[in-house]
């Protein structure tokens, strides 16, 4: 790979990946999130480049900006909600400024196909007073990577790189380069790097300065660009994956100005080009941030007045908006049934959840593959709000309500959320003492975002040995006399802790501990068979909501390529028909 013509088909986030190698990056720190994940798994394959999984977005970002500030270039990444978690240091590294380049990542997840919501990250930009960047396909994610750090050290800043779920997991054609390494020497500055009130203030006007240096660098920038067509009347301004979409829908019929940077935004350039058209549109997904800005420089646009504010584009979206033909698509004659998203065939949580319903308990739930508790047949979780937020909401739900909720309501939280922002919670109820039971069930990985490892699995990015953190010892360290660990595959044992517990006036931690059953080193029982002659059709087993069962012809039936045999099924059968 060391030929500058070397042409790959790379996914957008294997792209950011290597743009980061080409850039001489030499330290990642990053917590996964959809669709920001891949980017730091396809980094760590460099071994010029140290990575790790950090236990949240804020510490990752915090160790990127330790590491600029040593001389090194430096590099974190999360999702849209994860920057929300990083944002303390944002808003101050903002006045610090850098010493080498600083770039985060940071992957929105418009149509919020793994997301509890769907912010607009450019939010983060504006009010952090940083620059934003934005590539529309993988040739730019590789390219605009590295021109982000050249900018993070020419304007002293941190710099933004906005990935989407189209274009981080999409896959174009890239020319792959050499690496290159730059390295600063660290040098003390008080006066820069501690940002006490009277420092701060005397930063304050040189971050008012860099933005009106980047708007002029804006203008006339490498990131936008001006696709004109003579005698256009029509004039679409647009960014990101948007591009993409408009492009296919008009090809090369309409006037494009494609901004790449979308903070600060130009004001000179896209004057030029309005005054170029007779009709100016902005199609950018979720909130008009560039409409606005094209308003208030007194210009006429159109843009959330015919396209929407929610949910991520299409090419047919834009093309009806637009009056164009839309692309007809493939349909069935009969009716698809809907495949609602489970728990996989094994999975550890099952049998807690099947607990949790039984007993007729309030879950509070948290961010993670667990959160299917909520769906049907199981509907065992209650509430569901950010990552840690389980165990912060259950102990203000218990102060309030007292002995009518501390007896029946309990916290449900992963191992990998719980090291991210669970303990805080946890020291919470400690210190504050409410009668609350906190459920950390424990599958011994990161689970919802692809098997990433985390502080208490005892292996680092690359598989390695590293630190691993004792759950057990880590919540009696932290003021919590009733630790208890229980085999979620073992329902009676789950009953019975899980009452005990409920039924103590003192706060007490309950650890479900079972790696999840898609690890490649867990090894399996052989799937269970039906005795149809003893099954009675009662569906006992169909409780539990396990994809391997199903009813045929008044019998229960097993899939023997799904069942893993972890027996939960067998624990509710009635007759003894599941062997």
């Amino acid at each position: 790979m060391s030929s500058s013509t070397n042409k790959q088909l790379l996914l957008g986030n294997k792209a950011v990946a290597r743009g980061l190698y080409e850039a001489g990056v030499c330290f990642i720190s990053s917590y996964p999130g959809t669709p920001s994940t891949e980017v730091t798994e396809e980094a760590a394959k460099y071994d010029e480049i140290y990575c790790e999984w950090a236990p949240n977005e804020k510490v990752a970002m915090e160790a990127a900006f330790g590491a600029s500030l040593a001389g090194k270039r430096a590099f974190c990444a999360q999702k849209h909600v994860g920057l929300n978690v990083a944002a303390d240091p944002l808003y101050t590294m903002s006045y610090t400024g850098v010493n080498a380049g600083l770039v985060i990542d940071v992957s929105d997840d418009a149509g919020m196909h793994s997301s509890q919501n769907e912010q607009d990250s450019r939010h983060h930009a504006i009010a952090a007073k940083v620059p934003m960047i934005e590539p529309s396909d993988s040739e730019e994610a590789l390219e605009f990577t590295k021109i982000a750090f050249e900018m993070s050290e020419k304007f002293d800043t941190p710099v933004l790189l906005k990935m989407c779920t189209r274009v981080a997991h999409s896959q174009s054609l890239v020319s792959v380069g050499d690496r290159f390494v730059p390295d600063k020497p660290y040098e003390k500055n008080i006066a820069k790097y501690v940002m006490m009130p009277g420092n701060a203030k005397k930063r304050h006007p040189i971050v008012e300065q860099r933005t009106k240096d980047l708007i002029a660098y804006a203008e006339n920038c490498p990131l936008n660009r001006v696709e004109e067509v003579i005698g256009s009347e029509i004039g679409i301004i647009t960014c990101s994956t948007s591009y993409q979409y408009v492009k296919e829908v008009f090809g090369d019929t309409v006037s494009v100005l494609k901004l790449g940077m979308t903070n600060p935004l130009p004001e000179i350039l896209i004057k030029d080009f309005a005054s170029k058209v007779d009709k100016l549109y902005v199609v950018e997904e979720l909130d008009p941030i560039i409409e606005n800005h094209v308003k208030a420089l007194g210009l006429s646009v159109s843009g959330k007045d015919t396209l929407p504010i929610v949910d991520e584009f299409s090419q047919n979206l834009i093309a009806k908006a637009f009056g164009r033909d839309v692309d007809s698509s493939f349909a069935t004659d009969f009716e698809i049934p809907n495949r609602p998203p489970v728990m996989c065939a094994g999975c550890p949580h099952r049998g807690l959840f099947y607990t949790l319903k039984k007993n007729n308990c309030t879950v509070l739930g948290d961010i993670g593959c667990y959160t299917l508790g909520a769906v049907p047949p199981l509907g065992a979780i209650e509430m569901t709000l950010c990552m840690g937020a389980s165990i912060g909401a259950l102990h203000g739900f218990n102060k309030v309500r007292g002995a009518e909720s501390e007896h029946k309501t309990v916290a449900v939280i992963g191992d990998s959320t719980f090291m991210h922002s669970g303990m805080t919670g946890l020291a919470n109820v400690a210190y504050n003492q409410s009668n609350s039971t906190i459920v950390i069930v424990d599958n011994s990985i990161t689970g919802m975002t692809g098997h990433q490892q985390n502080p208490t699995t005892g292996y680092n990015i690359k598989g390695d040995p590293a630190g691993k953190i004792d759950l057990e010892a880590l919540c009696r360290a932290m003021g919590f006399e009733r630790v208890r660990v229980v085999d979620p595959y073992n329902l009676e044992e789950c009953d019975k802790v899980l009452k005990e517990e409920l039924s103590a006036d003192a706060p007490s931690v309950i650890i479900s501990r079972r790696p999840c059953a898609l690890l490649k080193y867990v090894k399996h029982n052989p799937p269970l068979s039906v005795n149809t002659e003893k099954c009675v059709g009662c569906k006992s087993c169909m409780r539990i909501g396990c994809p391997a069962i199903s009813m045929k012809n008044g019998k229960a039936h097993i899939d023997i390529t799904l069942c893993v045999g972890c027996n939960v099924c067998s624990q509710l059968c009635p007759v003894s028909a599941l062997a």
